[in-house]
Protein backbone atom coordinates (compact mmCIF):
# COMPACT_ATOMS: atom_id res chain seq x y z
CA UNK A 1 0.00 0.00 0.00
CA UNK A 2 2.87 2.34 0.88
CA UNK A 3 4.50 2.05 -2.47
CA UNK A 4 1.25 2.92 -4.34
CA UNK A 5 1.43 6.25 -2.21
CA UNK A 6 5.17 6.79 -3.19
CA UNK A 7 4.60 6.28 -6.91
CA UNK A 8 2.02 8.82 -6.94
CA UNK A 9 3.83 11.53 -5.26
CA UNK A 10 6.67 10.64 -7.35
CA UNK A 11 4.61 11.19 -10.94
CA UNK A 12 3.51 14.14 -9.44
CA UNK A 13 6.65 15.70 -9.15
CA UNK A 14 7.53 14.09 -12.55
CA UNK A 15 4.34 16.38 -14.11
CA UNK A 16 5.11 19.56 -12.39
CA UNK A 17 8.84 19.11 -13.68
CA UNK A 18 7.47 18.67 -17.03
CA UNK A 19 4.72 21.78 -17.03
CA UNK A 20 7.61 23.93 -15.00
CA UNK A 21 10.12 23.38 -18.23
CA UNK A 22 7.43 23.86 -20.59
CA UNK A 23 6.27 26.78 -19.00
CA UNK A 24 9.99 27.91 -18.99
CA UNK A 25 10.63 27.27 -22.67
CA UNK A 26 7.49 29.30 -23.78
CA UNK A 27 7.98 31.58 -21.59
CA UNK A 28 12.10 31.99 -23.31
CA UNK A 29 10.69 31.62 -26.60
CA UNK A 30 8.04 34.88 -25.90
CA UNK A 31 11.35 36.60 -24.11
CA UNK A 32 13.39 36.10 -27.20
CA UNK A 33 10.19 36.94 -29.72
CA UNK A 34 10.31 40.34 -27.74
CA UNK A 35 14.21 40.70 -27.54
CA UNK A 36 14.02 41.06 -31.36
CA UNK A 37 10.80 43.71 -30.94
CA UNK A 38 9.14 41.22 -33.80
CA UNK A 39 5.31 42.51 -34.46
CA UNK A 40 5.67 44.70 -31.25
CA UNK A 41 3.10 47.81 -32.10
CA UNK A 42 3.80 51.43 -31.57
CA UNK A 43 1.17 53.97 -32.39
CA UNK A 44 2.55 57.27 -33.68
CA UNK A 45 1.79 59.32 -30.67
CA UNK A 46 4.10 56.32 -29.07
CA UNK A 47 6.61 56.57 -31.23
CA UNK A 48 6.88 60.81 -30.67
CA UNK A 49 6.72 60.43 -26.88
CA UNK A 50 9.24 57.12 -26.35
CA UNK A 51 11.45 56.73 -29.45
CA UNK A 52 12.63 53.16 -29.78
CA UNK A 53 15.91 51.67 -30.16
CA UNK A 54 17.29 52.04 -33.95
CA UNK A 55 18.21 48.32 -33.75
CA UNK A 56 14.44 47.32 -32.62
CA UNK A 57 12.30 45.92 -35.04
CA UNK A 58 8.36 47.09 -34.32
CA UNK A 59 5.31 47.69 -36.70
CA UNK A 60 3.71 51.54 -36.59
CA UNK A 61 -0.14 51.82 -37.86
CA UNK A 62 -2.03 54.59 -38.78
CA UNK A 63 -3.23 56.57 -41.38
CA UNK A 64 -0.93 58.14 -44.32
CA UNK A 65 -1.29 61.87 -43.24
CA UNK A 66 -3.04 64.05 -46.56
CA UNK A 67 -0.11 66.03 -48.23
CA UNK A 68 3.29 64.32 -46.79
CA UNK A 69 3.12 61.36 -49.84
CA UNK A 70 6.39 61.60 -51.85
CA UNK A 71 7.52 59.36 -54.48
CA UNK A 72 11.63 60.10 -54.60
CA UNK A 73 14.33 58.83 -56.73
CA UNK A 74 14.09 55.15 -57.86
CA UNK A 75 11.65 52.94 -55.93
CA UNK A 76 11.92 55.27 -52.22
CA UNK A 77 8.89 56.52 -50.97
CA UNK A 78 8.54 58.95 -48.04
CA UNK A 79 5.17 59.84 -46.03
CA UNK A 80 3.70 60.41 -42.70
CA UNK A 81 2.00 58.40 -40.77
CA UNK A 82 0.10 59.70 -38.20
CA UNK A 83 -3.05 58.57 -35.10
CA UNK A 84 -4.37 62.12 -34.76
CA UNK A 85 -2.12 63.08 -32.48
CA UNK A 86 1.48 62.79 -33.63
CA UNK A 87 3.16 61.92 -37.18
CA UNK A 88 6.40 59.84 -37.84
CA UNK A 89 8.29 60.17 -41.28
CA UNK A 90 8.39 56.34 -43.25
CA UNK A 91 10.80 56.26 -45.75
CA UNK A 92 10.04 52.99 -48.06
CA UNK A 93 11.75 51.43 -50.80
CA UNK A 94 9.62 49.12 -52.90
CA UNK A 95 6.53 48.38 -54.42
CA UNK A 96 3.37 49.97 -51.95
CA UNK A 97 0.21 47.84 -52.36
CA UNK A 98 -2.09 48.90 -54.43
CA UNK A 99 -4.98 50.20 -51.75
CA UNK A 100 -2.20 52.38 -50.50
CA UNK A 101 -2.91 56.21 -50.29
CA UNK A 102 -2.82 59.65 -48.68
CA UNK A 103 -5.74 59.49 -45.60
CA UNK A 104 -5.74 55.97 -46.02
CA UNK A 105 -4.75 53.09 -43.17
CA UNK A 106 -1.33 50.97 -42.94
CA UNK A 107 0.66 49.78 -41.04
CA UNK A 108 4.45 49.28 -41.36
CA UNK A 109 7.18 46.96 -39.96
CA UNK A 110 10.71 48.56 -39.68
CA UNK A 111 13.01 50.23 -37.64
CA UNK A 112 13.00 54.01 -36.21
CA UNK A 113 16.52 55.49 -37.49
CA UNK A 114 17.29 58.82 -36.75
CA UNK A 115 13.75 59.55 -35.74
CA UNK A 116 12.56 57.98 -39.15
CA UNK A 117 10.69 55.20 -39.12
CA UNK A 118 12.72 52.83 -42.42
CA UNK A 119 10.29 50.20 -43.60
CA UNK A 120 10.67 46.61 -44.71
CA UNK A 121 7.51 45.93 -45.36
CA UNK A 122 4.38 48.46 -45.59
CA UNK A 123 0.33 46.99 -45.75
CA UNK A 124 -2.27 48.85 -46.52
CA UNK A 125 -5.11 48.53 -44.34
CA UNK A 126 -8.79 50.06 -45.01
CA UNK A 127 -11.10 49.42 -42.21
CA UNK A 128 -11.18 47.98 -38.95
CA UNK A 129 -11.63 44.28 -40.42
CA UNK A 130 -8.39 44.21 -41.38
CA UNK A 131 -6.76 47.04 -39.40
CA UNK A 132 -4.87 45.89 -36.01
CA UNK A 133 -7.33 46.57 -33.02
CA UNK A 134 -4.01 49.16 -31.36
CA UNK A 135 -4.64 51.11 -34.97
CA UNK A 136 -8.23 51.91 -34.40
CA UNK A 137 -7.92 52.43 -30.42
CA UNK A 138 -5.48 54.98 -31.02
CA UNK A 139 -7.14 57.03 -33.58
CA UNK A 140 -10.24 56.70 -31.65
CA UNK A 141 -8.51 58.27 -28.68
CA UNK A 142 -7.19 60.89 -30.93
CA UNK A 143 -11.11 61.52 -32.76
CA UNK A 144 -9.34 60.74 -36.28
CA UNK A 145 -11.36 57.72 -36.32
CA UNK A 146 -13.61 57.27 -39.37
CA UNK A 147 -16.22 54.38 -40.44
CA UNK A 148 -15.60 53.27 -44.00
CA UNK A 149 -19.14 52.53 -44.75
CA UNK A 150 -22.55 54.62 -43.46
CA UNK A 151 -20.86 57.66 -42.15
CA UNK A 152 -22.93 60.50 -41.47
CA UNK A 153 -22.13 63.70 -43.59
CA UNK A 154 -18.73 62.83 -44.71
CA UNK A 155 -16.19 64.40 -47.35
Amino acid sequence: MNGMKGLKKKRRIQVILVAFVALATSTALIGYAMRDGINYFRAPSAVVAEPPASRETFRIGGLVEEGTLVRGQGETITFSVTDGGASVPVSYTGVLPDLFGEGQGMVGTGNLVDGVFVATEILARHDETYMPKEVVDALKDQGVYRHAEGEEGGS
